[in-house]
């Protein structure tokens, strides 16, 4: 960022010094407020209005991610976020494309295969998501995985989008929404039923709807109970959910319950440099607050798998040529 700052001519930074930076956006975004975490994005946008920056960024997420151990990732960006200087946003999408093809071609030669897609996100509180659908569809052959809309949740339903799901599901497109982080079961509910979404970004708040007695025994809402028995994913971020306030602790956060009553959880990091996180982090902290072993980690990644944006067949070649095996000699390992 600071590199970056300094070729674009972005004068924003809270300060020059990579550390004392990194700091500033962890402390920024550990405030106990979505909304705050969000403002963050101030500074990210700020440096990324050219091709190349785009590209850099995006070809280095991708060999991080491969560095940590990922084979398969999706990643969101809002292309609408990135057109204050020169570019379109189809010129967005395509140097964002082409670095995740850099970066997955230099984890390839680094030994460490991944495969990378992108989420196309609207923002929530603006009004540009029909188009932002549109550029989905027409570059869903030329790695974009799907759509998304993202922002805060509170005052911007999903349903002032309805226009660009019903486009999405005529199109036959793959789309998630951010659903039940800063919000409630309303906008989980309008999420799927209105709105249709393959998966849930955090759904969190789904453990509203489910009641733990004193004698331990569990009761699910007409609400939880049809997320879990339709199998509709859980993209949590159990870092990034303390970080915002949707959830206490690690060791409070409901995916402990959710993973018991067999619903379809994942885990994600939302953003590693806000959170200071990676998924090799979310998997260690999950791990000391359960007791989850590497049996349980598989079916989280599994779970992952399953739930992804590409054809049935490239997601079950993952699963058993490289997750399965994978895990597997780990075991061995261990």
């Amino acid at each position: 960022m600071v590199e970056l700052a300094a070729e674009t001519g972005y004068e924003g930074l809270p300060t020059g010094d990579v550390d004392g930076l990194s700091r500033w956006f962890f402390d920024a975004a550990n405030s106990g407020s979505l909304e705050r975490y969000l403002e963050t994005f101030v500074h990210t946008v700020g440096v990324m209005q050219t091709p190349d920056a785009l590209a850099r960024i995006a070809a280095e997420c991708a060999e991080d991610l491969a560095a940590d151990g990922v084979v398969y990732a999706e990643v969101r960006y809002a292309p609408e976020l990135h057109v204050t200087g020169d570019l379109g946003l189809a010129e967005v999408v395509e140097a964002v494309n082409a670095g995740f093809r850099e970066g997955e071609a230099r984890a390839r030669a680094a030994g460490r295969a991944i495969r990378v897609g992108a989420l196309l996100t609207a923002m929530r509180h603006a009004a540009r998501s029909m188009e932002i659908a549109e550029l989905a569809v027409a570059y869903r052959d030329q790695g974009v995985a799907g759509f998304d809309i993202a922002g805060a949740e509170a005052g911007y339903p999903p349903t002032r989008h309805l226009d660009a799901f019903e486009y999405l599901q005529r199109e036959n497109a793959h789309f998630t929404i951010h659903a039940g982080e800063g919000f409630g079961l309303p906008s989980i509910w309008q999420a799927i039923q209105w709105c249709g979404a393959d998966r849930l970004g955090h759904g969190v708040r789904i453990i509203d709807d489910i009641t733990v007695e004193e004698d331990g025994e569990v009761q699910l809402g007409r609400l939880a109970a049809y997320v879990r028995d339709k199998r509709i994913p859980l993209e949590m971020c159990p870092t990034s959910n303390v970080m915002t306030g949707a959830a206490k602790s690690i060791e409070d956060h409901p995916i402990g319950l959710l993973r018991k009553l067999y619903f379809r959880v994942t885990v994600n990091t939302d953003n590693r440099l806000m959170s200071g996180t990676s998924m090799t982090k979310e998997f260690v902290q999950l791990a000391d607050a359960f007791g989850w072993g590497l049996e349980d980690f598989q079916w989280l990644t599994v779970n992952a798998m399953k739930s992804a944006f590409v054809p049935f067949d490239q997601r079950l070649a993952l699963i058993n040529d490289v997750i399965k095996p994978g895990y597997a000699a780990l075991a061995v390992q261990v």
